[in-house]
């Protein structure tokens, strides 16, 4: 078994700031579904942050971080649902996939959580270990 981890620590004002400043960056870097999520709480903002940290950490997990031809379009591929219950849950589209399934993604998981002042978020990626690697 292989795991990749990817983590990243964003400030929610910085976050906000990027937000309210650039009308085009919530449909950037969110899915509408994402987009709906957050702004139906009473304060999206941590929400928002977490969920950019998030996909960070998923392509700093994969080894791209946001560098990179079409890093910015990557972030519309990494997509954080919740289920009934609040727990995030990691969905890949596109590109991002196929980086998936060419890494042998088999299991993913994605833990956020934000304070006052900052929102963290890790990632892990378990993919099956490759010709001559340890299990």
């Amino acid at each position: 078994m292989r795991i990749y981890q990817g983590v990243d620590l964003i400030e929610i004002d910085r976050l906000r700031a990027a937000y309210d400043r650039q009308e085009a960056f919530g449909r950037d870097i969110y899915t509408e579904a994402e987009l709906a999520y957050c702004t139906a709480r009473p304060d999206p903002y941590p929400h928002l942050a977490g969920r950019f940290a998030a996909k960070e950490a998923c392509l700093k997990a994969f080894g791209v971080g946001m560098g990179g031809f079409g890093a910015t379009g990557r972030f519309r591929e990494i997509e954080i649902e919740s289920t009934p219950s609040g727990k995030p849950v990691l969905q890949l589209h596109g590109s991002m996939e196929k980086m998936g399934r060419r890494l042998k993604i088999r299991q993913m998981t994605v833990s956020i959580s934000h304070a006052d002042s900052f929102a963290v978020a890790m990632v892990i990626l378990m993919g099956e270990a490759t010709a001559g690697e340890e299990e």
